[in-house]
């Protein structure tokens, strides 16, 4: 499913326009990604939990070479699956 058929579908299921539940749409990206940036968790129950991990540096090797290459540390997003979540996909 792309964003915009996630939109449409949205606007059919609450009866909004396109418009505004695209609106709705981003709206919920932003609130997740700007929790993560700051470090916090977005747990929605039934659905599943959204976190940031942190990667250490490590050393890896260029596989067209064979050479060592310095991988920096980062912090990644997560997200693990809640129950119902897992039992929809399931039945």
């Amino acid at each position: 499913m792309t964003k915009n058929e996630l939109i449409a579908t949205v606007a059919g299921k609450a009866s909004m326009t396109k418009t505004a539940a695209a609106s709705a749409v981003d709206a919920t990206f932003n609130a997740i990604t700007a929790a993560l940036k700051k470090g916090g968790e977005v747990k929605i129950m039934g659905f599943g939990h959204f976190r940031v991990v942190k990667r250490a540096a490590r050393e890896g090797r260029n596989p067209r070479t064979g050479k060592p290459v310095k991988i920096k540390a980062a912090r990644r997003p997560r997200f693990s699956a809640g129950k119902a979540l897992k039992d929809a996909v399931n039945r």
